[in-house]
């Protein structure tokens, strides 16, 4: 059993920072990408960044210069630092990675719970 696990949603004023965290927990071989989505109230969920094994990262165009995301690969950890942040950034942030569990199997998309990140003053 794999679970994504994310922390460090919350309320924050437009500008602001905020830095929301998932970790990968369970029983698995390797991950081979880890990165967050966002589904605001009435919308699609819309990747926001993403990043690979081959240190490849990509970011929503509305997002770009703003957000950074970094991994731990030690911790199976990935991280979403939100700097600047506006009103419409506002929407649950989901963890979403693409782990190996088997070598006999192929890798699997897995979802976290969602962290609700609202801007707002």
């Amino acid at each position: 059993q794999v679970h994504l696990v994310e922390s460090g949603g919350g309320l924050v004023q437009p500008g602001g920072s905020l830095r929301v965290s998932c970790v990968a927990e369970g029983s698995f071989v390797s991950i081979n990408a880890m990165g967050w989505y966002r589904q605001a109230p009435g919308n699609k969920r819309h990747v926001v960044a993403f990043t690979r094994e081959s240190g490849r990262t990509t970011y929503a165009d509305s997002v770009r210069g703003r957000f950074l995301i970094s991994r731990d690969t030690a911790k199976n950890m990935v991280y979403l630092e939100m700097n600047n942040l506006k009103p419409d950034d506002t929407g649950v942030y989901y963890c979403n990675a693409e782990i190996l569990t088997s070598l006999l199997r192929p890798s699997g998309d897995y979802w976290g719970q969602g962290t609700q990140v609202t801007v707002s003053s």
